[in-house]
């Protein structure tokens, strides 16, 4: 199988349960809430994305012919001797094109594999960490990992109700948007009076790095 890429960097991780740890980013190209064309973003499902996810335009990003070059890619970014090394493979939506044989690749050369994904796909592969932030007004199928995150306030959604589901950690990121003083204290707020939720900011935004 070929993988469309967006881009591929060497970062640290700006949110959730691993802020600042250093990772590769694997941003794949193409999502399913929307259909990248700015005529249909009127339908889209997700309207707050602030990503560019479309395209293969972005730094060392391209069609990779096999897992194996993809893996070389990645791995070429990490310092030497990093240990244990990470890759956050995300999107748009990693579902549609991660597979099992780049993750078996991954794991074949010491990287710890984590995603980033909404959970309307199924995740049935071995990735190491699950991080799935629902979008409103979707079907959720990923219904257990390790990190759910909800972008908040988004529309009518009320986090509480996404308690039922299998997760180790439960964080709330502010919307990043014209109101996000606002939202950031409805974000404090809200985890103040339900301490099962965790605040999470965009760490990499505020110190402007990718």
């Amino acid at each position: 199988m070929s993988y469309k890429v967006k881009e591929i960097y060497y970062t640290l991780q700006g949110e959730g349960n691993h802020s600042g740890r250093p990772a590769v980013f694997l941003r794949f190209s193409g999502c399913n809430l929307w259909s990248g064309r700015e005529e249909d973003r009127h339908k889209a499902i997700c309207q707050f994305c602030d990503t560019d996810f479309w395209g293969v335009d972005g730094e060392n990003g391209g069609k990779y012919t096999s897992a194996k070059s993809l893996v070389e890619t990645v791995n070429a970014l990490m310092p030497e001797g990093a240990y244990p090394k990470y890759v956050v493979c995300t999107g748009g939506e990693p579902m549609l094109q991660l597979d099992h044989a780049l993750v078996n690749a991954f794991h074949d050369a010491g990287i710890e594999v984590g995603m980033e994904t909404n959970g309307t796909i199924e995740v049935n592969l071995p990735v190491d960490w699950i991080c799935m932030s629902p979008k409103e007004n979707t079907e959720i199928l990923q219904r257990s990992g390790h990190e759910l995150k909800i972008v908040y306030p988004q529309g009518g959604m009320d986090p509480r109700e996404w308690e039922e589901l299998d997760y180790q950690y439960l964080y709330i990121s502010p919307m990043d948007n014209d109101k996000q003083d606002e939202n950031i204290q409805k974000c404090i707020d809200f985890c103040k009076e339900n301490p099962k939720w965790r605040l999470s900011l965009q760490s990499h935004k505020f110190l402007d790095i990718k």
